[in-house]
């Protein structure tokens, strides 16, 4: 499914959004043909980010036969039945995003804008998955997909919890610097009100976590989120901020802001300071 990002959901077209939210409510025929329009509209946008959403329920080895998966096939995805309640109930509930919290030190500013940001964030817990697929689009897709249903309903107070952003995909560079290393953790800052006592996930693969204080170096990008433009932002970062030992040179954050399907959207590439 498409990268997901907890923005994805809240972002769609507000049209799409509205009808999906009053259909689901009503339950009628016009409404199903709302509900599969938005569903067509998520297929699309899975499909641009590399990840295969089935319509129906999984059966196991259905689709991989005797000999597993095809190397050139795309990860398999919970199914469209399976995800169409958190799809909706984030549609309709989405608008609303908390931002998590942070303190800002220090601004270069390069014109008009700001070149980048230092920021201190504190403390928190945080909702997190780790994956290791092929592509990063991928990992982090069937990250947020996992998240997506932990922040609706399948936690142990069977609520809706709320959203946050931005959504952190934490990444490593090889150690030649010239690829991301599979293995992409997706985090989510839990809303202030579940800070003290977070629900507990039923998937066992999210694990909650205490995140220490983080301080890092940001700055600001737009469009899609692939390896490449990962690569080509943090060797731009870099340019920008000369020689220094003062920050990690392995481990990057890629902080996602807006809806894939907004062809500019805003990015954040965070490099993080070295603890002293």
């Amino acid at each position: 499914m498409a990268r997901i990002t907890l923005e994805d959901l809240g972002g769609l077209g507000e049209e799409e959004d509205e009808e999906a939210a009053a259909a689901e409510e009503e339950g009628d025929e016009e409404g199903e043909g709302a509900r599969a329009q938005l569903f067509a509209h998520w297929e699309a946008v899975a499909s641009a980010h590399r990840v295969s959403l089935p319509r129906g329920e999984r059966r196991a080895g259905a689709a991989e036969g005797a000999a597993g998966p095809s190397p050139a096939s795309p990860p398999p995805a919970p199914c469209l039945a399976d995800m169409a309640g958190p799809i909706a109930q984030m549609t309709r509930r989405g608008r609303l995003r908390e931002p998590v919290p942070y303190a800002a030190l220090a601004r270069q500013d390069e014109g008009e804008e700001a070149a980048y940001e230092e920021r201190q964030y504190p403390a928190g817990k945080w909702a997190c998955v780790t994956k290791g697929e092929p592509m990063y689009e991928q990992s982090i897709s069937m990250s947020f997909m996992k998240l997506m249903r932990y922040i609706c309903k399948e936690n142990s107070i069977g609520c809706y919890l709320g959203m946050t952003v931005p959504v952190l995909n934490e990444i490593h560079l090889t150690k030649e610097g010239t690829k991301l290393a599979h293995e992409v953790l997706t985090a989510f800052y839990l809303p202030a009100v579940f800070q003290q006592d977070p629900p507990i996930p039923t998937d066992p693969e999210i694990h909650i976590t205490e995140r220490a204080p983080l301080r890092v170096i940001t700055r600001v990008f737009y469009g899609m989120t692939t390896e490449e433009t990962i690569l080509r932002e943090i060797s731009l970062f870099w340019e920008l901020l000369g020689s220094t030992d003062t920050v990690l040179w392995e481990t990057y954050i890629v902080a996602t802001y807006e809806n894939p399907s907004i062809p500019q959207r805003r990015n954040e590439i965070w490099f993080i300071r070295r603890v002293e």
